[in-house]
């Protein structure tokens, strides 16, 4: 290889070096807890995760009885099928309203549009903390506290803005002329929002999803002002946050339970990947 070559090649070369360095910091952490969920509290108390790496034929000594605990603990079972219907409503009812609005915003033509849509935005820079106390008080006086339905409303409208927000530059690169020509043809403004623009922003639903079902799954702050004390409809976070202060210095079992809250999200995220860059970049360019 010339020298001219290499020269050529050092930008790539450090870029390369610089993703590879990144990658492994991001991903050290992760490993150790997993190391240290499959390892004994004597093991966990002397040694470092790190020491596995030293002899590996002792990794394959460790059992799976960190995560027979956690999920044998009361209430894991109720607290996992909670996650699901709270992540479930609370995923779908902001992604299709999204949907909708962002829609007639893109595509349909009325007095007001670029205000409505600039209020929208407007809303992505509100703090989530300061409407706590207001709708607190309102769901209490309307009995929703502590219930699925308020959770799934508010959750609606934590992650209306951004959904709306993602929508509308995927909708707003969708051509008008194949609108149109369905408009000619006879097709409702209904049939043309469910037989052309879903299934061409199936890549922009499909990042909006993971971005908001691994918002809903992973909240914890939502769920405790909310919910409050009802452990009846306490999420899986919630759960989680109570194991530690039952297990103190369980780092073993700790690190047990935050990787099976991480289960269900990775299933989601590895299911809907192919569309994932897609849907980011999809309105970065109109068409």
């Amino acid at each position: 290889m010339t020298r001219q070559k290499l020269k050529n090649k050092m930008p790539k070369i450090v870029i390369n070096l610089v993703v590879l360095v990144s990658m492994l910091l991001w991903i050290v952490p992760t490993v150790g807890l997993l190391i240290t969920s499959f390892r004994p509290a004597s093991d966990v108390v002397y040694s470092g995760w790190w020491t596995v790496l030293t002899s590996p034929l002792k990794f394959t000594q460790y059992t799976v009885e960190n995560y027979k605990a956690v999920l044998s603990s009361g209430g894991m079972s109720t607290a996992f099928r909670n996650s699901f219907i709270i992540t479930l409503g609370g995923t779908v009812i902001p992604v299709f309203l999204a949907a909708l609005a962002a829609f007639g915003l893109s595509k349909l033509h009325f007095k007001g549009r670029g205000f409505f849509y600039a209020l929208i935005v407007f809303m992505l820079v509100v703090p989530t903390q300061m409407t706590f106390i207001p709708v607190l008080r309102l769901y209490n006086k309307l009995s929703l506290s502590g219930t699925f339905v308020g959770l799934w409303l508010v959750h609606t409208g934590y992650g209306l803005p951004f959904a709306i927000f993602m929508l509308h530059s995927f909708f707003q690169g969708l051509p008008d002329e194949l609108f149109e020509a369905a408009h000619i043809d006879g097709a409702s403004l209904w049939t043309t929002f469910i037989r052309l623009a879903i299934p061409l922003s199936v890549p922009a639903l499909a990042s909006l999803v993971i971005f908001q079902f691994l918002f809903v799954w992973n909240d914890l702050l939502v769920a405790l002002i909310y919910l409050g004390g009802h452990e009846s409809v306490a999420p899986l976070t919630m759960r989680l946050s109570s194991l530690v202060g039952s297990f103190g210095q369980d780092w073993h079992l700790l690190t047990a339970a935050a990787f099976v809250s991480m289960v269900v999200p990775l299933i989601v995220f590895f299911s809907l990947q192919q569309y994932f860059v897609r849907g980011l970049l999809g309105g970065a360019v109109k068409g």
